[in-house]
């Protein structure tokens, strides 16, 4: 961030945030000094959130599947607040696990429409905001995932989600030079939260068995958004893996 930049109010966009990590990042961010737009679907959880944040932070309810929706959140954020300087597409959801053959396809869209298409809008609304204010330039950050890489079984839809946000980030990445625009991704395997607590009872793995996995506090994944947060436009993470130590994902199954 150019010192012009940093001597600014910085103002992020944090979507599901409302709770797990999209709530531990927005409340982080706060705690930093940046006003924080936190988006979520369910209003009463996101303005808890919001207050457990403080002053700093702006809940707005926005469906990121829902272009008109997104819209008016980017607009509103212009119009309020002037510019933005990080975008944390964080919102997503997975679909009941079930075999590949037995998917079905409201469940496959369901998952598609907010991991990806959720995460597209809002990185093109932020990419026509992000060239047009002064200083130009923002980052984005998506939350991908370990199933961005390796697949769990009975979990396509999901997986193929996280694949393409990967695309996404490269893409991303490369369209975004000729403005001061940096995207990365940060890989996420296991923090406990409410998404993730049947995971330490059980799951099941590659060869078919339910084993438990381990996880991590949260709080470490906001460590990590913020300090690719922090970096100045001319460096990026492009890629970043957090994981519990002795989850089963190097050589898994």
């Amino acid at each position: 961030m150019s010192s012009a930049q940093s001597a600014m109010n910085r103002v992020a966009l944090v979507t599901g945030a409302a709770s797990g990590i999209g709530q531990s990042v927005a409340i982080a961010l706060a705690g930093a000094h940046w006003t924080v737009v936190m988006a979520g679907r369910r209003q009463a959880p996101l303005e808890e959130a919001a207050r457990r944040g403080g002053s700093r932070c702006i809940p707005v309810r926005c469906d990121v599947s829902d272009e008109a929706s997104v819209e008016a959140l980017f607009a509103r954020i212009e119009s309020e607040l002037g510019r933005l300087d990080l975008l944390f597409n964080n919102a997503g959801t997975a679909s009941r696990p079930a075999p590949l053959e037995d998917t079905l396809l409201a469940s496959w869209q369901s998952v598609i429409d907010t991991n990806l298409t959720g995460s597209f809008l809002c990185t093109r609304a932020a990419f026509r905001l992000m060239k047009k204010q002064m200083p130009r330039g923002g980052r984005i950050i998506n939350n991908g995932s370990i199933s961005a890489t390796v697949p769990r079984p009975h979990m396509i839809a999901y997986t193929a989600s996280k694949h393409a946000v990967t695309g996404l980030t490269r893409a991303t990445s490369l369209e975004g030079r000729p403005y001061d625009i940096a995207c990365g991704q940060i890989d996420i395997g296991n923090t406990a939260t409410e998404l993730t607590s049947s995971m330490s009872q059980g799951t099941l793995q590659a060869d078919g068995s339910l084993r438990p996995e381990p996880q991590f506090d949260v709080r470490y994944v906001a460590d990590a958004v913020l300090y690719m947060a922090g970096l100045p436009l001319t460096a990026n993470v492009l890629f970043m893996t957090v994981m519990a130590t002795k989850m089963p994902y190097v050589g898994r199954g």
